[in-house]
């Protein structure tokens, strides 16, 4: 039971992010913290879509969705985003995949070029903060 006073780490079978010895994510009380997210299969553990901005982008959005659904929520509950990207010339890219996958009141959001991301073809990470809905958990949209 999440009593807000502990920190309780997300978890889940095959566990993408255990070869990096990161978690997933975790939650206090009501709030869900969960690392940067990349187009990294989660059943295989495989980068997907090298060389294509648009498989990483929808493969992250995937990723940021089952974390968050672990933890209760899902992508209307983000509060705060940080979208990382090699090059900001996406920028425009990036306004249209927030609509697509945000919905109003959109989270607050820093968008970051930066040179390189953990993986050297990765082009794009997110992570978020999100509030987990009272009383309830909301299932992944399809």
């Amino acid at each position: 039971m999440f009593d807000g006073t502990t920190a309780e780490r997300l978890t889940c079978e095959g566990d993408w992010f255990a070869p990096y010895s990161i978690s997933l994510g975790y939650r206090i009380g009501s709030v869900l913290v969960l690392s940067g997210q990349a187009s990294i299969d989660p059943d295989s553990g495989a980068l997907v879509g090298v060389g294509d901005f648009d498989a990483q982008a929808a493969q992250t959005f995937a990723n940021l969705e089952r974390v968050l659904a672990l933890g209760g929520c899902g992508l209307e509950d983000i509060f705060k985003v940080t979208i990382y990207l090699t090059d900001m010339t996406r920028f425009p890219k990036i306004m249209e995949l927030r609509q697509r996958h945000f919905t109003p009141p959109y989270p607050a959001d820093t968008i970051v070029e930066v040179s390189s991301l953990a993986l050297p073809e990765l082009m794009i990470e997110i992570d978020a903060m999100a509030i987990v809905p009272e009383g309830g958990v909301r299932a992944v949209r399809g």
